[in-house]
């Protein structure tokens, strides 16, 4: 069975309480410090560290608008704008593990980059439900 974490408190731009293994610094956006994670994915995510067993260090979470226009093909909105993806520093045999775990979660975008200086290797991970242009669940390269 699975262990569910829950969040005491959520407030625009701020998580209290947030995590008990990611920090509010590590889930904010890199240009303004703002953390606006949505609840579900951050319980899906906390549940996906548990499983995983390993620390995970995250290279993205929250993006502001601006900043996700400057760093993402989706522009100003995107699911890190809406506080529902992280990017993963990760690759190899755990790479494949965090994939696995991810799905069953109910992670339903998995972007990976598995190519290049293996530091710089990630996984997307966000849990967008399906709409008009965006089936779900998907599974796409970098």
């Amino acid at each position: 069975m699975l262990e569910y974490f829950s969040f005491n408190e959520l407030i625009k731009g701020e998580i209290m309480e947030s995590s008990a293994h990611f920090s509010k610094n590590e889930l904010a956006c890199k240009c303004c410090g703002i953390a606006e994670m949505e609840t579900v994915f951050m319980e899906r995510l906390e549940n996906l560290r548990i499983q995983f067993g390993k620390s995970m260090r995250l290279s993205s979470a929250y993006r502001c608008s601006s900043h996700n226009s400057e760093v993402s093909k989706t522009g100003a909105g995107g699911p890190h704008t809406r506080g529902q993806a992280v990017d993963v520093l990760i690759g190899g045999k755990d790479a494949h593990c965090l994939i696995n775990l991810a799905i069953p979660l109910g992670f339903t975008g998995i972007g990976i980059k598995q190519k290049g200086p293996y530091e710089k290797r990630f996984i997307h991970i966000d849990d967008l439900q399906e709409a008009s242009g965006r089936p779900r669940p998907w599974i796409w390269s970098y």
